[in-house]
Formats: structure tokens, C-alpha cells, sequence
């Protein structure tokens, strides 16, 4: 079996913050844009990387979740620990700069980890972890 990660997706509660962070601040290309106001499906990704995508969501849109989960599901974005992603770069200290420098909520400096990787971490708009690695 080939198989390829195309996209993975996290929740957003706001658009408009979640393609500044995305677009101006991380320097995503926008690959798509559906929906009005707050139900919007933003679909980003690295510049040059076509076959990789985030689709940034509307959380609990899907009909059959139940106002319930709906609530929990916002309680979870409200604390950071619904959604996140894994990111690599090769100058992570350069990085971890313009992403504080942007206001990014900064969750850990940049680290060397006990498990061999040295890695820092932010939250996104809706609260979502970014943890993002030195490629070596």
C-alpha cells in the first residue's frame, strides 16, 4: 500500500485570525476558502509542499454532532487541548523569533528534549497546540 498524509485538520472560531496566523505569520499559501462568516473551510500549506495541507475547520459543524459535544468541543479550544500539529523546520530559532515576534501565545521556548529532538511550542487563534521541531 502507498499511502500519503494530504491533510490533516484542526478547528478554528475565527476565520479572519486563523488566516493571519496561517498566511501573514507562518507563511502558509491559502489553497482554498469555502463557506461565510465563521463557517468557513480555509485549506493552507507550505509554500512549494502542494501534496501537504491543513484544513482549518469550523468545529462541530457536522450535523451529527450533538450540541453536547458541541459544548465540550469549545470548552476544549477554550483550553488548547483539542487540536494540534507537528511542524519541522531547519532554523528553528529563527522561527520560534518571528512567530513570538508576531504574538503568537507562546507555550514553550525552544528546548532541547530528553527524547533526542529539540523543539518549541505556540497556540494558534483558536487555541490550537503548535509544536514545531529542528529538522536535522
Amino acid at each position: 500500500m502507498d499511502l500519503t498524509i494530504n491533510t490533516a485538520s484542526l478547528p478554528h472560531d475565527d476565520p479572519e485570525a486563523s488566516l493571519a496566523f496561517y498566511r501573514d505569520l507562518l507563511g502558509f499559501e491559502v489553497r482554498g476558502d469555502v463557506g461565510e462568516g465563521r463557517m468557513r473551510w480555509i485549506t493552507v500549506g507550505p509554500a512549494g509542499q502542494p501534496q501537504t495541507s491543513v484544513l482549518l475547520a469550523p468545529p462541530g459543524a457536522d450535523p451529527g454532532v450533538t450540541e453536547a459535544e458541541r459544548r465540550t468541543i469549545a470548552e476544549m479550544m477554550a483550553k488548547g487541548t483539542f487540536g494540534w500539529i507537528l511542524l519541522a523546520t531547519p532554523d528553528l530559532d529563527a522561527a520560534f523569533e518571528k512567530v513570538r515576534a508576531g504574538g503568537a501565545e507562546v507555550v514553550q521556548e525552544p528546548t532541547e528534549q530528553p527524547y533526542g529532538m529539540r523543539d518549541c511550542a505556540f497556540r494558534d487563534p483558536a487555541g490550537n497546540l503548535i509544536r514545531v521541531q529542528e529538522a536535522r
